[in-house]
């Protein structure tokens, strides 16, 4: 099957199986990780057939909508990719970008990494800061029902993998907990450039909620 097709059909399937996700982790979201991965992979040497295939099913079935369940999105990928009769090693390797492309899998040692792997991290990290990122947290938020934010709770800065996958803390708090670390935890030159607006981005809109509250 020409590449062309297989990315066409992938798409198709993300889009069928997410039409009814939540909105930060919708269609939508898949879309632009996908042409934000696009965009970083023209300036470096990495396979595009994997780099498109890992981003537009890198939240098939996201682990926080599934009990926690890791493993299961993997699974879905590769059951979809042999029906298509896509080489085993690429399947291989989409699945391991999937199984580490989380902010949850850095409290753990790194036992997987690729270019591919980089650039789509990358691209998510950037669809997860600035005004986007802002949408999405809060939109996240009201669907787990958390508070805007409670100046009574403070962030913690120094969480175990577990304490962050079942905080119920304030929408706020996750901005120091996650979305203002991720700039510099970019692993691409072109990364890094495109979330340095988008973090300073969020910095003046703490500085606006704060001046409201």
């Amino acid at each position: 099957m020409e590449n062309s097709i297989l990315i066409e059909k992938t798409a198709a399937f993300v889009q069928q199986t997410l039409k009814d996700a939540e909105g930060g982790h919708d269609w939508w979201h898949i879309n632009r990780v996908w042409q934000n991965a696009k965009r970083i992979a023209e300036t470096e040497s990495a396979d595009g057939l994997i780099v498109e295939l890992a981003a537009l099913l890198h939240d098939i079935a996201d682990a926080k909508f599934y009990n926690g369940n890791e493993e299961i999105g993997p699974k879905l990928a590769g059951e979809f990719l042999r029906s298509l009769d896509v080489k085993e090693a690429v399947i291989h390797h989409v699945q391991q970008i999937i199984r580490h492309i989380s902010f949850k899998s850095g409290f753990e040692k790194k036992e997987f990494h690729s270019l591919e792997l980089d650039i789509v991290q990358d691209a998510d990290r950037l669809d997860a800061i600035g005004a986007i990122g802002i949408a999405r947290a809060f939109n996240y938020g009201g669907f787990k029902g958390r508070e805007l934010y409670n100046p009574d709770v403070k962030p913690n800065l120094n969480m175990t993998k577990e304490e962050y996958k079942n905080s119920k803390a304030p929408t706020l708090n996750h901005f120091y907990e996650k979305l203002l670390l991720l700039k510099d935890k970019m692993n691409t030159t072109t990364g890094k450039k495109l979330a340095e607006q988008r973090h300073n981005f969020m910095l003046v809109y703490l500085e606006q909620f704060y001046s409201e509250c």
